[in-house]
């Protein structure tokens, strides 16, 4: 969980020194409701990974897989919900949200691969 929270911030460090080094272009207005979400989809996939580890990891691919679809929908579904508000920019904010959520996926597989390699 600390790891979460660690690789939220230095994320967030960048966005906030982006308008200082030149690069507010390519950031969105809307990027710490972005990062909110992010770090709220991985909060609670590491708690469905925990439970997956705890309960039966016999089946924790199951839980795996559906926090993977899980986070694909809920992610459709606010990329939805501010094309429909008519969010201004739009195609910065959803490189933006498709590069974090990028970045959130590597960043989760390279957590689980580490924590799987010392139960094998």
């Amino acid at each position: 969980m600390l790891r979460i929270i660690l690789f939220t911030i230095g994320i967030g460090l960048l966005f906030y020194v982006a308008p200082e080094i030149g690069l507010s272009q390519y950031v969105h207005a809307q990027k710490w409701v972005i990062l909110s979400f992010f770090f709220a989809i991985s909060y609670l996939n590491h708690i469905l990974m925990q439970i997956g580890f705890a309960k039966n990891r016999e089946n924790f691919v199951q839980y795996y897989l559906g926090s993977v679809t899980g986070r694909l929908v809920m992610s459709l579904i606010f990329i939805g919900i501010y094309v429909y508000l008519g969010t201004s920019n739009l195609n910065t904010f959803i490189i933006d949200f498709f590069v974090l959520y990028l970045c959130y996926t590597g960043f989760e597989i390279f957590g689980l691969y580490r924590n799987l390699r010392h139960f094998s």
